[in-house]
């Protein structure tokens, strides 16, 4: 993950103004003024001076409004700065000493998860942490694509990537695309656009987003599972897993708000077999 110091953050951006920032995120949450207005517990009136920039809101109504249109505590801070007040969350790294004791918890948690895959990922997918069996496969990775820090999302959809190795690439990649929309909706991160804009030049990608879905191919299934034939597996040899994501309850910094786990499980007998073949 980026470096940053453990304080408060105050990224050297140009500020912008706090008012059409609240407006764009209530517009984005689909809710009308006088509907926030009576969550947050003031008038509309003043919220439309807010909005308008008629009225500074103080940093109490801006961390209640922010609650009320689940903000991310990143976008909290640059709420903060465009109203002129300074940050309240911290982005620590995750190697700092101040958060041995989470990663240690992290690595203990996927560590436990071997012989199945399991990865930290940061709010773009970028892989921070990976257990041996998540390893062996991004292994698999051309180099282009296996570089530090791995990109899940453009390793599962590059032509080059996993998407060559997934049977079901229709129904898991349209999973992988709606994944990116709902964090897009709500997270304004200029950076997770650029890589949205990278993954729809794919032409695989680009296909999936032309064409119509089709009836799912795991239709029966309970869960869309990802099926991979890495190269050499003999006929049946197909791995299929299906994915949990657990993320920190109440974090009070941005790294640890961000951060998500996801474990792979084998969804039949056969990829569970195949994977304890290496404990």
């Amino acid at each position: 993950m980026t470096a940053a110091h453990p304080h408060p953050v105050a990224h050297l951006t140009p500020r912008r103004e706090v008012g059409p920032l609240l407006r764009s995120r209530r517009e984005r949450r689909k809710l009308s003024q006088m509907a926030l207005a009576l969550d947050a517990g003031v008038s509309a009136r003043h919220l439309s001076c807010v909005e308008t920039g008629r009225a500074r809101p103080s940093p109490e109504l801006l961390l209640a409004l922010s609650e009320h249109l689940a903000v991310p505590l990143r976008e909290r801070n640059t709420l903060l700065l465009a109203a002129g007040y300074a940050p309240r969350y911290t982005e620590t790294p995750l190697d700092a000493p101040d958060l041995q004791a989470v990663r240690a918890a992290l690595e203990r948690l996927l560590a436990a998860h071997d012989p199945y895959p399991g990865v930290a990922l940061d709010r773009q997918w970028n892989v921070v942490l990976a257990n041996a069996a998540a390893r062996r496969l991004l292994g698999l990775l051309p180099p282009h694509l296996a570089a530090a820090p791995v990109n899940m999302l453009r390793a599962s959809l590059h032509p080059e990537g996993f998407a060559a190795l997934t049977l079901n690439f229709d129904d898991w990649g349209r999973h992988l695309l709606h994944e990116l929309d709902r964090a897009r909706l709500a997270a304004d991160d200029p950076a997770l656009a650029v890589l949205a804009d990278e993954l729809a030049a794919y032409p695989n990608v680009a296909a999936l987003r032309a064409a119509q879905p089709a009836r799912p191919t795991y239709e029966e299934s309970l869960l869309i599972p990802c099926v991979l034939m890495p190269p050499g597996s003999p006929e049946g040899g197909a791995l299929s897993l299906f994915t949990t994501q657990a993320t920190f309850g109440s974090p009070r910094d941005v790294t640890l708000a961000e951060l998500t786990v996801e474990l792979f499980y084998p969804a039949d007998a056969a990829t569970e077999a195949a994977l304890r073949k290496y404990e």
